[in-house]
């Protein structure tokens, strides 16, 4: 699966597009402009999506690397 086919999974499961996903962990503090925010590891990221969005491991990992500024 493409990253792009993960991002749109990512939407669809959601509601939400990645960038408003982002949005939502900056104000969350998980992350910030730059990527993760300070101190903050991947994990936490994972856990806020499963537990409120119930993505899979997969899906929560892509969205960590488009948090990180991954777009292709």
């Amino acid at each position: 699966m493409s990253f792009q086919a993960y991002m749109d999974n990512v939407e669809a499961k959601t509601g939400r597009s990645p960038d408003a996903l982002k949005a939502i962990a900056i104000e969350k503090g998980l992350a910030d402009d730059q990527g993760l925010a300070p101190g903050v590891k991947a994990g936490a990221i994972i856990d806020w999506l499963k537990a409120d969005y119930d993505l899979g491991h997969g899906h929560a990992m892509s969205l960590v690397a488009w948090i990180k500024g991954k777009r292709s």
